[in-house]
């Protein structure tokens, strides 16, 4: 999978989805981008010029990444050791920071929402982990929960700030799904996707919650940039007025059933 900003029809965000056998290479050069790789499993050895790192995850439903991010001008190079995945993104940068290969121990991890929307979200590279634009979570929603609830967006509208997001997504069982909605408010503009393991879905403007499928347990990697920069990348969206009063009561308005009694 290869998404560029002309392909996606946007200005920052590049992404790929890569697979490659034990024994295999794969070389990038940043150019002019800051580059945030992330594995999703097996073992490699990744190279940033002179740098060199062993980089390994069981899986990405075993626990969390090690992030290796590098700036521009550089060129990265990967040796699968085992047969490896992983996902390759970046940004247009100037270069402030160097490369860095960032910790699970540094990145922080919160349960959130509740009820029915009870969810995990790893923030894989945000503020206060540096980069100029790039900004990454790793999201856990277990079978029939929801997540981005409550939708929020960051488009613009209502001041909120203008963010371009890939969603990518993995599931378990392979044949499990989810459903991922991207809406405005102000216009005509309303996406349905059923997405499927190993799909990616483009934020390219509205409010975007996702649904999983009872059974299905859904992972999903966000790759975010847009005109927020450095620690500015911490601001947060805008959510959906209509429905952000759960934050303050997740177990309101459930329906007790059965309704009538046998």
């Amino acid at each position: 999978m290869d998404i560029t900003p002309q392909s996606a029809g946007w200005k920052y965000l590049s992404f790929k989805a890569m697979a490659i056998k034990a024994g295999e290479r794969f070389q990038q050069a940043t150019e002019g981008e800051e580059v945030a790789f992330v594995p999703l499993k097996g073992e490699m050895r990744v190279e940033v010029d002179k740098d060199r790192f062993e980089i390994a995850r069981k899986n990405f439903f075993a626990e969390l990444p090690h992030v290796l991010y590098a700036p521009p001008r550089k060129t990265i190079n990967v040796e699968a050791i085992t047969d490896v995945e992983f996902a390759i993104g970046g940004a247009p940068a100037e270069g402030k920071y160097p490369t860095r290969l960032f910790a699970p121990s540094e990145m922080k991890a919160e349960i959130r929402g509740g009820g029915a929307a009870r969810r995990q979200v790893n923030h894989i590279l945000q503020h206060p982990l540096p980069a100029e634009r790039l900004i990454l979570f790793e999201v856990y929603v277990p079978g029939g929960a929801w997540s981005g609830w409550p939708p929020h967006c960051h488009d613009g509208y209502m001041g909120s700030p203008y963010l371009e997001e890939v969603y990518y997504y993995r599931l378990e069982p392979q044949n499990g799904f989810a459903i991922h909605r991207n809406y405005r408010k102000d216009k005509n503009f309303d996406e349905m996707f059923a997405v499927q393991s190993g799909d990616a879905v483009l934020v390219t403007q509205g409010f975007h919650p996702v649904a999983a499928a009872p059974g299905s347990n859904v992972y999903f990697l966000n790759y975010l940039a847009g005109d927020l920069l450095n620690e500015a990348r911490g601001t947060p969206p805008y959510d959906d007025p209509d429905y952000a009063w759960i934050k303050d009561r997740w177990e309101e308005n459930v329906l007790k059933l059965p309704i009538r009694k046998p």
